[in-house]
This record gives C-alpha cells, structure tokens and sequence, in this order.
C-alpha cells in the first residue's frame, strides 16, 4: 500500500492545512517561523560561544546552558511546526528543490553534533564546567553548532528565494 512520494507530497498540499497556510496564513506562519529560528539559534549561539570560551567566560557551562535551554527548546519546537505547515503548504516544490535537501541534511548533522555533545564531551562536563575555555572537544562541538547554523540559515533563505 505504499504511495509513491509525488502522490504523497501532493496529497499533502491538499489537505485543508496544506491549502489554509498557502491560500492565507503563509506570510503569518512564515514570520513565526523566523522568530522561532530566532529564539532557538539565538539561544544556541550564546551556548556555543560559552563552549568556544568567547563569552560568559566567567559563568559555568550548567548554569548558562540551564539559563538557556528552555528557550532553545521552545523556539526549536516553533520552528518545527512552522517549518512543517509551510512544507506542507508547498511539498512538490519544496521537495524537488536542491536547497531544502540540503537545508534538511544541514539539520540533520546539527541534530547529530548535538546529540554526540550531550554523549560524550558533555558528560565530562564537571571537569571543565566553570573553565573559561572548555576543552577542545567541547569548543570543537560549539563551533561546529555554530557553522552548522548559519549555514542552516543561509541555505533557508535561498530556499525562499529559489521556490
């Protein structure tokens, strides 16, 4: 019963929300969705600036990571579904564009850094958690987290610019 992904994309633009976000919400979902990317990279940047040893140099990583999550969270979680009803408002094209496949792996290795952080190198955290400069392994994570991002981005915006 499987269906092939253009039915598939296509059934997703005409359901009531796919047609709703494109037809009259698109500009209202759009923006939100920049305020969410907002929230949550601005948080994440502030982060990885505390791994990479270049601010709050003299705050420990928990506490700045603590002062922080919930934000990351929160504008993480608005930027996905916002990101998900405007898929869903144009998936064949988005789909089929070259920039969104690389929006989505630049994602994806973002989702991956994070998660080896959280399992590794942070787990070590008590040893270097008030050290101005954490060690290489956690600044080599920040700046990566901070290049994935701005790359994320960037690459989103040719996407708007490319559909």
């Amino acid at each position: 019963m499987w269906m092939p992904v253009s039915e598939l994309l296509q059934a997703l633009e005409r359901t009531r929300v796919g047609e709703l976000v494109r037809e009259s919400a698109f500009p209202y979902v759009e923006g939100t969705h920049v305020l969410g990317l907002a929230l949550s990279v601005g948080t994440v940047v502030w982060f990885d600036l505390r791994l990479l040893g270049a601010a709050l140099r003299t705050r420990p990583v928990s506490e700045v990571f603590e002062n922080l999550k919930g934000w990351m969270f929160a504008g993480f979680g608005l930027m996905f579904l916002t990101g998900v009803l405007l898929f869903t408002s144009h998936a064949t094209k988005a789909y089929a564009n070259p920039y969104f496949r690389t929006k989505i792996a630049l994602l994806l290795l973002a989702g991956v850094n994070s998660g080896v952080f959280h399992l590794t190198i942070d787990r070590r955290r008590a040893e270097w958690n008030d050290a101005p400069t954490p060690p290489l392994a956690a600044r080599a994570a920040g700046l990566t987290s901070l290049l994935l991002w701005f790359s994320i981005i960037a690459v989103g915006r040719l996407v708007a610019y490319s559909m």
